[in-house]
């Protein structure tokens, strides 16, 4: 199983973040879209009882359909700090993939690789730790500027720092409706993280990996909470 100690505060957080950023691998295209498995991970909380929830759910890329899913509980071990959210989740997203059975394939996390303010959002952080290709899809741009894409699924524009590095884009997967904001997260680029995302998006603004992954680990919450309710 793979593990991470919780930074006893923010300055160790980044100075980890600042240690595990170099191992992030940016020269590979990582895994074809459409093909082998793609995993989607999620998390939900209750913050009034510091717990927090973690899904993981693989499905074939080809077809869309599961192949496996895992959920895994734990306690929030670190504070809401913007920028360090990866400390909050990452232990128990961990621990969800470690429950599969099946290998993971590429893992599409709800969130930031690249699209960082360290350029190391919790797509490029899991990657680093688990050696796995992830990338990562949000729903906000977070603190990056972007021109409005066209309206048509498959358009965008790039998601861009203040110095002007393309750091991400904004991909319309579906006509009309509102870009996601994709990043390359470890052993994938840009290109290939975009393809994946539409493939992934066929019926819905968000990739199917995440709509699995964010049904069940909101579920698994659930039945976390109700349980500390039965004590």
């Amino acid at each position: 199983m793979t593990t991470i100690r919780t930074p006893a505060d923010e300055a160790e957080a980044r100075a980890v973040q600042d240690e595990l950023r170099r191992l992030v691998v940016l020269d590979e295209a990582g895994p074809a879209a459409g093909t082998g498995l793609v995993t989607g991970v999620d998390v939900a909380y209750d913050d009034e009882r510091d717990i927090v929830a973690a899904a993981a759910v693989v499905l074939d890329a080809a077809t869309l359909d599961v192949v496996d899913r895992a959920t895994a509980v734990g306690r929030v071990a670190f504070p809401y700090v913007p920028g360090l959210l990866a400390f909050r989740e990452i232990p128990t997203v961990l621990a969800a993939l470690d429950a599969l059975t099946s290998e993971p394939g590429l893992v599409v996390c709800d969130g930031y690789g690249r699209a960082h303010p360290r350029r190391f959002g919790l797509a490029s952080h899991l990657g680093v730790l688990t050696g796995l290709p992830v990338i990562g899809v949000a729903k906000n741009p977070f603190t990056f500027s972007y021109e409005r894409p066209a309206d048509r699924r498959g358009d965008f524009s790039p998601l861009l720092a203040d110095d002007g590095e393309e750091v991400g884009r904004a991909l319309r997967t579906q006509d009309g409706v509102k870009p996601v904001f994709v990043s390359v997260g470890h052993r994938t680029d840009l290109d290939t993280a975009c393809a994946h995302t539409l493939r992934l998006a066929r019926d819905f603004r968000v990739p199917e990996t995440t709509r699995q992954a964010d049904t069940l680990c909101r579920q698994a919450l659930r039945d976390a909470v109700e349980g500390t309710r039965g004590k």
